[in-house]
């Protein structure tokens, strides 16, 4: 029996009947096709495999002239169809294998689907080798390399990186950009057809982006190199030119069939439908209830209508679920059912449950961690489990904080599967915690270099120059070299000074303390001065991350204490990196939900399912936000961004085979937060909902929506996503915040479930006295200190930090920080 206190229905919820799917009858082909059909020896061969289809995979094995939708749910097997129809193809209608296309988003799935293919009965190697089953990528580039084109490729995520880093150099942006999330936020406009010409260029900020993306791509042109986009663009460029190629494509692969649609950006939909124009025998298998990846292009619109694309399709939904206790299933029936953008689908399981879905509320996720790890612990050593079996999956990369240092300190083996830096090396954070080294030995010069463009100086010039001075005359704080830096403006010098003596006083505070000064006395406001970020990243994100390093360092009681802990994860961190290659390892698995799409594990537990977590803010907030996913009104935009987060907690939930756990810290960010009302509301009784306690499909109130029938005319536009969040304890004090949020009170029996009034409150703000740039292409703006007395201030004259021109004083509406 665990010690943690799991309860069957989430803090909030009365109702008492707990939704389980409808078990699934075991009819396959066995009954279904008799001895005398006409296929019928193809389909008594996959049974001597172990192959069993049921009525609805056979529909659509069957089907092979035409276009065809095939619906696939979650763990209903799809790849068992797929690899069943080209059999089917070859053995049953003597189609040359050669003709067949089957197109993956991933090398590793396609190798599969090719060695299941070659191991169907009655099929002959030499038959089977014919058959085409690449990746997108793959298939055109070979096509490319047929034609003459002979770049090499940029492949190394690391190389593209290096070379925007110097891009960036070169411009003297170094400091105001991410590689990483200008490249993503490339990548997505060219999968959605835009070119440079088409990019916005209304502020500085976008007619800079647009000249950072010219620079990227001349740099590649002049080194013969081509990125996994430019296979992409090259090729629909190609057969746009050239319809001989264009049609000798067209009469070779008669038989088409894409895996994971619901994964398809335009730029591949739009090559897809030229490839198949002629015969329109185009087979999609995919799930528009598992449409996650929106950042990227992909839009559940091209499912939704597809049979407006290929009038006459033949649509076959796979609806039963092979993988998850008839429990799991309801609830994931149950979540997603909310949705209206979609194709209406009801799974149902072929595994009868007694156990339920679990559900926990922890007071923040420190807790969250401690109680989660202390139960995985108990199932390994009492109940016989492994490690192995055990997935941790979040929203966004900083929710995995409190439960990756749980996991370091209790020794426990996991395996992180994030591509990118650890919470405390982020960008955001970087600089802080490199103050905060500096405090313990001012003459760290690594530190000295991640902070130095928080001073706005140039990082490379202003290093040299200190590395120069200190040479001959070494100081124990050699920051303040820079004070001598030729042609700096008083502001500059005032804020060496400030910084300086603000980092000797560091090292006396506690590191709570420390980072609220910081950001107190200089960091925020140098954040929101500079308008670059609110593009290629929310305002709302880059605060989360704040909050969060806040959230951490509380729990120490001096700053060495923290440097060191935080230190000690960052080599760990390095270290796993040669563990992720062993899929066989005895670890836990933490990831987010998206790097969790398509694996199943026998325990999920899903983490931060609280209102502003899962969902999130941004989506929250969609429609009051000028992004770069801009639909056809703002009703759209918002119910768009909120049903994408329920996909998500729809994924996270199906790929749970055995055990499911979703807890919900009652802390976030400082303030209370409500159980995700994608949980919530599924157990909302009648009664709750006559008295409102449902909680809104959009915040602000409940609105009618068009179908997934009515015909919308959207822009496919994308945004990188910069997946940053936020959990601090419950113990923190209230932060700022920039959406709505709602509060409950959190009784000392989470099991209760107390039926509470909600009330969304809408996003306060406030008007401030301000400094504003005074030139025209420039959007600098910084606080007035307001501790200064108004006769002294109005004497006063600044430069912007930006642009260096001449600010004036004036006043300007911005989100309401709660004092600190």
């Amino acid at each position: 029996m665990t010690s943690i206190p799991f309860y069957k229905r989430p803090y909030g919820g009365e109702r008492q009947d707990i939704p389980f799917a409808k078990l699934a009858s075991f009819e396959n082909s066995q009954d279904l096709i008799r001895d005398d059909a006409p296929d019928a020896a193809f389909f008594r061969g996959l049974e001597s495999q172990g192959l069993l289809l049921n009525r609805a995979q056979i529909q659509a094995v069957r089907h092979t002239q035409g276009p065809l939708l095939t619906l696939a749910g979650a763990g209903s097997g799809k790849t068992s169809v797929l690899v069943s129809r080209t059999g089917y193809l070859i053995a049953a209608k003597k189609i040359d294998p050669s003709s067949i296309l089957l197109v993956t988003f991933s090398s590793k799935a396609a190798a599969e689907m090719k060695e299941r293919i070659m191991a169907l009965p009655g099929l002959r190697a030499s038959e089977t080798a014919k058959v085409t089953a690449r990746t997108f990528h793959s298939f055109f580039l070979y096509l490319l390399r047929t034609r003459g084109y002979k770049q090499e490729i940029l492949s190394n995520s690391r190389h593209q990186q290096f070379i925007m880093k110097r891009i960036l150099r070169e411009m003297g942006l170094q400091d105001s950009y991410e590689a990483e999330t200008l490249l993503s936020l490339w990548s997505a406009h060219r999968m959605s057809m835009t070119g440079l010409d088409e990019l916005p260029a209304k502020t500085p900020a976008e007619v800079e982006q647009r000249q950072i993306f010219a620079r990227y791509e001349a740099w590649k042109e002049d080194h013969g190199q081509m990125d996994f986009d430019d296979i992409l663009v090259m090729s629909y460029r190609l057969l746009s030119q050239d319809p001989g190629l264009l049609a000798s494509l067209q009469r070779r692969y008669r038989y088409v069939m894409v895996d994971e649609f619901q994964d398809t950006g335009l730029l591949p939909y739009e090559l897809l439908k030229k490839m198949v124009a002629p015969h329109r025998n185009l087979m999609v298998v995919g799930d528009d209830d598992q449409t996650i990846y929106g950042f990227n292009g992909a839009r559940n619109e091209f499912i939704l209508e597809f049979d407006q694309t290929f009038p006459g399709a033949k649509v076959v939904t796979l609806d039963i679920n092979y993988r998850s206790l008839s429990s799991i299933v309801g609830l994931g029936n149950e979540i997603i059912r909310v949705n209206e953008r979609r194709r209406p689908k009801q799974l149902r399981s072929t595994r009868k449950s007694s156990s339920v879905p679990l559900y926990l509320r922890p007071g923040d996720p420190d807790q969250e961690a401690e109680q989660l790890l202390t139960h995985i612990t108990e199932q390994v050593r009492e109940h016989g489990k492994q490690y192995r079996d055990h997935a941790i999956l979040y929203r966004t990369a900083n929710n995995s904080r409190a439960i990756f240092e749980q996991l370091v300190m209790r020794e426990i083996p996991f395996i992180h599967y994030e591509n990118g830096e650890l919470f405390y090396e982020q960008w955001i954070v970087k600089p802080l915690m490199d103050h905060l080294r500096l405090s313990l030995d001012r003459r760290n010069f690594t530190a000295m270099e991640g902070m130095l463009h928080t001073l706005y100086m140039n990082r490379d010039k202003g290093m040299a120059f200190i590395r120069q001075q200190d040479a001959p005359r070494p100081k124990k704080g050699p920051l303040s070299h820079l004070l001598s830096f030729p042609g700096l403006k008083d502001f500059q010098i005032e804020n060496i000074r400030d910084r300086t003596k603000l980092i000797k006083g560091l090292k006396a505070m506690e590191p709570l303390q420390a980072v609220q000064e910081m950001r107190r006395q200089f960091y925020d406001k140098f954040l929101e001065a500079d308008e670059r970020q609110e593009i290629t990243l929310h305002k709302e994100f880059i605060q989360e991350g704040l909050d969060e390093l806040e959230a951490s360092a509380k729990r120490f009681g001096d700053i060495a204490e923290f440097v060191e802990f935080v230190d000690r994860l960052i080599v760990i961190h390095k270290e796993m990196a040669a563990m992720k290659r062993d899929e066989q390892a005895d670890a836990v698995r933490l990831m987010t939900i998206h790097k969790s799409k398509g694996l199943e594990f026998p325990s999920v537990c899903l983490i931060g399912a609280s209102e502003g977590i899962l969902p999130h803010t941004s989506a929250l907030d969609a429609e009051r936000r000028d992004d770069q996913r801009p639909l056809s009104d703002k009703e759209d935009k918002a119910l768009d961004a909120l049903e994408e987060e329920r996909r998500l907690a729809y994924v996270a939930i199906t790929r749970a085979r055995d055990e499911l756990i979703v807890s919900s810290p009652g802390f976030y960010r400082g303030r209370k937060a409500e159980v995700s009302r994608f949980f919530r509301d599924v157990f909302v009784t009648d009664e709750q909902s006559k008295q409102g306690n449902r909680i809104p499909n959009k915040v602000g109130g409940s609105t009618n929506h068009p179908s997934f029938k009515t015909k919308r005319t959207i822009r496919i536009e994308t945004s990188t996503s910069t997946k940053r969040s936020s959990l601090p304890s419950s113990a923190g004090r209230a932060t700022v915040s920039t959406t709505s949020q709602r509060s409950q009170r959190i009784g000392s029996d989470a099991g209760s479930a107390p039926s509470s009034q909600h009330q969304a409150a809408s996003t306060a703000t406030e008007v401030v006295d301000v400094w504003l740039c005074t030139s025209a292409n420039c959007k600098g703006w910084q606080r007035v200190n307001t501790r200064i007395p108004a006769g002294t201030r109005n004497r006063e004259s600044k430069a912007c930090p930006l642009c260096q021109s001449p600010m004036k004083q004036g006043r300007k509406e911005v989100p309401m920080h709660h004092r600190r």
